[in-house]
């Protein structure tokens, strides 16, 4: 057996809602390993997590953590949303007990090439794209991290030629970091305020981000936003090949937009490949985003025409800009994903106006400014919800003016509810929340598919994917 742990106590710290905890836990079974599981959260609250380890002999401690789980373990694989300086953590380590993450395990038994993606926005579909070219041109590649799927379980059957693709959070960099882990390729798309509630500045956000950059080898690569001041300062490693990518004009190396083409500049050599104009990604960001998965494919080497060929067949993700229902006239989109104030104006701007916006949730600590003014001009009626509402019709308020006309709307069924008595032909009901969900759902896939459900039942038919 590879990797025998058989024996060793390991503690799983946040079996979460995700796949991380899960695939750590039967990892470690199937080498021989006691394992124990603990969450703040309670069974019910984890039912479908809990469900997936049942049956295998581990240990579960839920709705509270125990010092002794951590103290008397030869192991501790923590949740990248565990904070570092959590107690227990440190507990461990004064114990002599190591600390982990499921995605420092995948890093360091992984043979193949990994492309990491990190951002405050974009991350996801940029990944998915880079992914999607990748299998479109007949190029072996696994696709998974942060986006919602560890690859860790099939870790040990990944073969040497093939490329993964991950999308990497600022959490998880803060674990990588730990164990001095960076990818072949790596990607940092834009930084804007978030997760300010954990990061406390947006140094220490930005310090986290750069993570990904700071343990790459002599012949890695590394891929940076030029239009992005913080982004376009950041160091690369000695002996790492440095590219950019805008939406400005020509790079030194690297790709930038030209009209509906991307030229690239890669290795000395100038390419172009088209397709903007044909694909189904909305908004100017979303242009911005597949300039950079061309940039990487062209990196890799993959041919010009095959990368245009691509483009216009990737489908946008779930909960990102996708258009759930139509009905007289009336566009609803779930962008559930949007998580913070750039990213509602950059849904924004993919709209001329006559919208009515649902958002809020629980606060993230990080200021609403960024999509003050773009509410002022696309929105008619801003729907509130969750913890935040206040704030944020606080901030739209302050900026003056008489629009748009705010409701709070209190919970999701209730913005629905009124968005369905309000909307008119024309208009475009988008739920863009610019907060977390933790307040109302267990995360943003639920509120997404809680609003297509709602519009679903209040339009006695089936949504549009």
């Amino acid at each position: 057996m590879k990797d025998d742990r058989r024996g060793k106590r390991v503690t799983v710290m946040g079996l979460g809602l995700f796949s991380g905890g899960v695939a750590a836990t039967r990892w470690f079974v199937r080498r021989g390993a006691r394992v124990l599981v603990t969450d703040l959260r309670t069974r019910e609250e984890l039912a479908e997590s809990v469900a997936q380890v049942e049956g295998l002999g581990v240990t579960v401690h839920l709705g509270g953590h125990r010092l002794e789980d951590f103290t008397q373990a030869d192991l501790v694989v923590a949740n990248p949303a565990v904070r570092l300086d959590s107690e227990y953590l440190h507990a461990a380590r004064d114990a002599g007990v190591p600390v982990t993450s499921e995605m420092n395990l995948f890093f360091q038994h992984c043979r193949a090439p990994v492309v990491g993606v990190t951002g405050s926005n974009g991350k996801s579909t940029v990944a998915a794209l880079i992914a999607h070219i990748l299998t479109a041109a007949g190029r072996p590649c696994r696709l998974g991290g942060n986006i919602g799927r560890s690859l860790l379980p099939e870790v040990e059957d990944i073969r040497p030629d093939e490329t993964v693709v991950l999308e990497i959070s600022s959490f998880q960099l803060e674990y990588l970091h730990l164990d001095r882990l960076s990818p072949h390729v790596a990607v940092v798309l834009n930084l804007h305020p978030n997760h300010l509630d954990r990061h406390g500045t947006m140094e220490n956000y930005a310090a986290a981000k750069r993570h990904i950059l700071d343990h790459q080898r002599s012949g890695d690569v590394a891929l940076l936003n030029a239009d992005d001041e913080r982004v376009s300062a950041m160091p690369t490693a000695e002996g790492t090949e440095r590219l950019t990518f805008s939406m400005r004009g020509p790079v030194p190396a690297g790709a930038w937009v030209d009209g509906d083409v991307v030229r690239c500049l890669v290795g000395g050599r100038e390419t172009v490949v088209g397709g903007l104009d044909r694909m189904k990604l909305l908004g100017r960001h979303n242009r911005e985003n597949a300039c950079a998965a061309v940039a990487v494919t062209a990196a890799l080497g993959v041919p010009p025409a095959a990368v245009g060929d691509a483009l216009p067949t990737f489908e946008p993700l779930p909960h990102r800009l996708q258009t759930v229902a139509s009905h007289d006239g009336v566009t609803w989109v779930n962008d559930s994903i949007a998580t913070n104030p750039d990213s509602v104006a950059a849904a924004l701007d993919c709209f001329p106006g006559n919208v009515i916006l649902i958002a809020g949730g629980s606060p993230k600590e990080i200021p609403y400014d960024p999509m003050v003014e773009p509410v002022r001009r696309k929105v008619k009626l801003l729907l509130l919800i969750g913890q935040t509402a206040g704030e944020i019709e606080a901030a739209v308020r302050a900026a003056g003016g008489d629009r748009p006309e705010i409701i709070q709307a209190g919970t999701l069924e209730r913005a629905v509810e009124v968005a369905c008595e309000r909307a008119v032909r024309g208009d475009t009901v988008l739920l863009s929340p610019a907060c977390a969900s933790f307040d109302q759902f267990r995360n943003f896939a639920e509120r997404g598919d809680r609003f297509t459900k709602l519009v679903h039942d209040e339009k006695g038919e089936a949504p549009l994917f």
